[in-house]
């Protein structure tokens, strides 16, 4: 069994998501926001480190899936929402944990089935997958759509490396 901690990064309001995953099979384990307040920038930030710390200590997830940073518009926002990615795995690699990262369209992709879904199709996709009786708040559901994104990727790469292991030995038996 693998548990993976899924964020979606937001210097106000980081969500969170964790599942477990064994084989082809994924459970719900729990899922909720970090808030940090109107404080100063430097305290919202710690604030995010500390939150995801204490995720840590709580339910021990062996590895981290986190949404990558985009460019829109406003430079300002990617800026800070790339200093509040930052303190999120810097409180997870100091623990040894791997990260792995997603855009946020391959994460809409392999939840939603479509790159450019809005955040109630995420929603609504994430309920269903997870079989939860409600659908969770956005940025919790987003991050929980991170995390399934993460085992989904991770599954088709255990699917595809003994099929790729066979076609590379079969081309090494040819040269000979």
């Amino acid at each position: 069994m693998t548990r993976i901690l899924g964020i979606d990064p937001g210097s106000r309001v980081t969500g969170f998501g964790i599942i477990d995953t064994e084989g082809r099979h994924t459970h719900y384990v729990a899922c909720g926001c970090i808030r940090t307040g109107d404080g100063d920038f430097p305290s919202r930030i710690r604030a995010i480190a500390d939150g995801v710390s204490e995720l840590l200590m709580q339910y021990s997830p062996e590895q981290m899936a986190i949404e990558r940073v985009f460019m829109n518009r406003n430079a300002d926002s990617a800026l800070k929402l790339g200093q509040a990615r930052g303190a999120a795995i810097a409180a997870v690699v100091i623990r040894d944990i791997p990260v792995f990262e997603y855009a946020a369209t391959q994460i809409k992709q392999a939840t939603v089935g479509r790159g450019h879904a809005d955040k109630s199709q995420v929603q609504h996709m994430v309920k269903a997958l997870l079989n939860l009786p409600e659908s969770p708040q956005a940025d919790a559901a987003d991050a929980l759509a991170c995390a399934l994104c993460h085992n989904h990727h991770q599954q088709s790469q255990a699917h595809l490396k003994p099929h790729l292991l066979g076609a590379n030995t079969m081309l090494t038996r040819r040269r000979r």
